[in-house]
């Protein structure tokens, strides 16, 4: 995934908008789905049978929760020609994945963050985020009219709504994955994914933080929203015991892959070989920011720089393929994207953001 995403165009009811979905990018969820089974398989030792009894037992959880989140994937399904279950595996990846990742103390990786009005040029609320995952995943903006709003979102292909981005209110979702000792793929409680989407169709902030708060959660992870109307933003890190909500810091907030707040929540972290690159590029990007701040307000451009940072190379910001994992098991940025909530804009490299320029969209 390198340079420019597609962006597909998507309206109607659940069903009609994952059905466009599906057929619009067949060819990428095709590569994905591949990847994701060889992944599940090489990586957290699970065989495509186990992976279709788990992904058949999300999917009821899913229809019972959230109908027309479980609509959107029947969709995708019907409009890729793919079978239903393999979709339902790709959309559960995050449960399956981070309970694997406990189970095995294996990585996980993302840096985000936040400024608010007083730290910006031109008093704009900012949202920002390296998403480290597969080097070859696929992935796609959906632009989608839903309920009243627009919401423009990253998503991988084939995983239905979307995880990253913001919507025609000015609330806006960067993402964080967190494990912690309680977190199982088939715990009770709202999936990761579609809290995500819950999230991002929010029409308010206060909306946005009930979206993250409210029901059983069967995993970890952070949800750093914004609004562009307030000014205000903040990290709600999500685990199966709660949430713990963090506040910025003179007007700057800063999320990498360790819960800030573990002991409010009961938690424990097996990051194991992780714990030294989530604390590096928590510091770093933190220490970056603030010393540009110091220069003045910091544009999109002076964030767009400070997440090419590599100190700590290859565990850094800007992450890179490490020598300590095999080749066809690497992580990298994958994406990294700056949004301007209060513009309704939205700039982003598909890859590495030191490879490259940024490319604009927006609503």
């Amino acid at each position: 995934m390198t340079g420019v995403l597609p962006i597909l165009d998507l309206g109607g009811d659940p069903h009609v908008i994952g059905y466009a979905h599906g057929q619009g990018a067949r060819g990428a969820i095709a590569r994905n789905l591949a990847l994701y089974f060889r992944r599940y398989r090489d990586e957290i030792g699970l065989g495509r049978k186990e992976v279709c009894h788990c992904a058949r037992a999300w999917l009821e959880r899913v229809k019972e929760l959230d109908p027309p989140y479980a609509a959107m994937v029947e969709g995708v399904a019907a409009g890729s020609g793919f079978p239903l279950l393999d979709l339902a595996a790709l959309n559960a990846r995050y449960e399956l994945f981070y309970a694997g990742f406990v189970a095995h103390g294996l990585a996980t990786a993302c840096t985000t963050c936040g400024l608010l009005l007083k730290m910006t040029q031109g008093r704009r609320v900012l949202l920002a985020e390296n998403w480290d995952w597969f080097p070859e995943v696929e992935g796609l903006w959906l632009r989608v009219r839903w309920d009243g709003l627009t919401v423009l979102a990253f998503i991988e292909a084939g995983i239905a709504g979307g995880k990253i981005g913001f919507n025609s209110a000015g609330i806006g979702l960067v993402v964080n994955g967190l494990v912690s000792h309680l977190d199982r793929w088939d715990g009770d409680g709202i999936p990761f994914h579609v809290r995500a989407w819950r999230t991002l169709c929010s029409p308010s902030l206060e909306r946005a933080i009930a979206a993250v708060e409210e029901g059983g959660s069967p995993g970890s992870a952070n949800f750093l929203v914004g609004d562009g109307k307030s000014g205000r933003a903040m990290a709600l890190e999500r685990a199966p015991t709660g949430t713990a909500r963090v506040a910025p810091e003179a007007g700057i907030l800063v999320h990498a892959n360790h819960f800030l707040h573990p002991d409010r929540l009961g938690v424990r972290e097996p990051l194991a070989e992780e714990r030294r690159s989530t604390d590096l590029r928590q510091e770093r990007l933190a220490a970056r920011l603030a010393q540009a701040a110091r220069q003045g307000p910091l544009s999109v451009g002076v964030v767009q720089d400070v997440l090419r940072d590599h100190a700590g190379y290859p565990d850094s910001v800007c992450r890179h393929e490490s020598p300590l994992f095999p080749p066809d098991l690497n992580y990298r940025t994958a994406l990294s994207v700056v949004m301007d909530l209060s513009a309704r804009r939205l700039f982003y490299r598909a890859g590495p953001p030191c490879a490259g320029a940024y490319h604009e969209i927006g609503l």
